[in-house]
């Protein structure tokens, strides 16, 4: 089963905690980056190590929570070979693994609720990447 690598800033550690104890019920591992608390931090440390991570290990995914997912998304996406998708719909959570092959599913705990929140996780990680057409696509974001 996919490894998942999750981290949040304080904005976002409440829902991550519901969404870690979420995946652990459905088997998935888990890796937690952080933060442990509710204290300001600055969500571009967070995102930067979580998408550092998954550029190195593709075949595990990624999960990055903040206020609105917005901050995360723009951060992690500065990392080569990330697509990180701020997702808070499951038709949105689907299409970016189906046609972006999305790697990091960014998430806003003051968008999305808790139930919704696990809704998109298990579609997100259980939609597959397409290819094809989209295959070129993503080369061309990539390049």
């Amino acid at each position: 089963m996919t490894k998942i690598i999750i981290g949040s800033d304080h904005a976002g550690f409440d829902l991550k905690s519901k969404i870690i104890d979420f995946l652990k019920e459905k088997g998935y591992e888990v890796c937690d980056t952080g933060t442990y608390n509710k204290n300001s931090c600055d969500y571009p440390v967070i995102a930067h190590n979580v998408a550092t991570q998954i550029a190195q290990n593709k075949e595990c995914k990624g999960i990055l929570i903040c206020g609105t997912g917005i901050g995360m998304s723009i951060a992690a996406n500065k990392v080569k070979g990330i697509r990180a998708a701020v997702v808070s719909d499951t038709c949105s959570a689907k299409m970016s693994r189906m046609h972006n092959n999305a790697n990091i599913l960014c998430l806003g705990e003051r968008i999305v609720g808790e139930e919704l929140a696990k809704d998109i996780v298990e579609i997100w990680l259980s939609s597959e990447f397409l290819g094809e057409r989209h295959s070129r696509r993503v080369e061309m974001i990539e390049d």
